[in-house]
């Protein structure tokens, strides 16, 4: 392993740690490098803004974007202390970060009281058999939207 990809690493494991001690949210921290530069870095802010989506990787990305104004993270390396939720892994994805580096794992974050097991595995399921009710409903109306999106000119596609 590089020194470089430790001690980015070690970087994003003090951010959670020291998120610990801050009181901001859960113990995660997230880093984002390019270049072998750090870009952004983020720590869990899930408790101290209110905001269920403000977790570590989510938060630094954001700020990844904001940096280098774009939603296009390709050539950038995420560092997180711990392998990312669903919802982060999702975020990862759409974010076209080149690479991931995690330390802890799922399993890790679940035997410390930060289960989300029930996510990938409600994921599975069809939308009719997931614990949370869900109904789809004015599928046709919905749909307009995508043919107009598609046949735009102003788009940019994403």
């Amino acid at each position: 392993m590089k020194d470089q990809h430790l001690r980015f690493m070690q970087r994003a494991i003090t951010l959670a740690e020291e998120n610990i001690h801050q009181c901001l949210g859960g113990p995660f921290g997230a880093v984002i490098v390019k270049d072998n530069v750090i870009i952004a870095e983020s720590q869990n802010l899930v408790t101290s803004t209110n905001d269920p989506t403000a977790h570590a990787e989510v938060s630094a990305i954001r700020k990844a974007c904001e940096k280098l104004r774009t939603f296009d993270l390709s050539g950038c390396i995420l560092y997180t202390s711990c392998e990312p939720c669903p919802m982060c892994l999702g975020a990862v994805y759409w974010s076209r970060l080149s690479q991931l580096f995690y330390a802890s794992t799922r399993v890790d974050a679940a035997a410390a009281g930060f289960d989300d097991d029930f996510i990938y595995n409600e994921l599975a399921l069809p939308a009719g058999k997931r614990q949370l009710p869900t109904q789809q409903i004015l599928a046709g109306e919905a749909n307009i939207v995508f043919n107009l999106w598609r046949d735009s000119e102003n788009k940019t596609p994403y």
